[in-house]
């Protein structure tokens, strides 16, 4: 199961869109279409949760238990 987010997404005034996930602070995205504000905000995630992971890992001491959690 992938994990899911809320996408909120509005006709934006000069007539594109914009997207907001408003578990991620942060990720937003626009497009001309409904499916490329999606996409956009998609891609925003992936590099906000990336990113955020590859900071909390840089300063984990060597015998820090790396282990995976499930979330139902």
């Amino acid at each position: 199961m992938k994990p899911e987010f809320t996408a909120i997404i509005e006709s934006a005034p000069e007539g594109d869109y914009w997207a907001i996930c408003p578990e991620i602070p942060g990720a937003n995205g626009q497009g001309e279409t409904i499916e490329e504000a999606r996409e956009s905000l998609r891609q925003a995630i992936e590099l906000i949760l990336e990113d955020r992971r590859e900071d909390m890992l840089r300063g984990l001491p060597d015998d820090a238990i790396r282990d995976k959690v499930l979330v139902g």
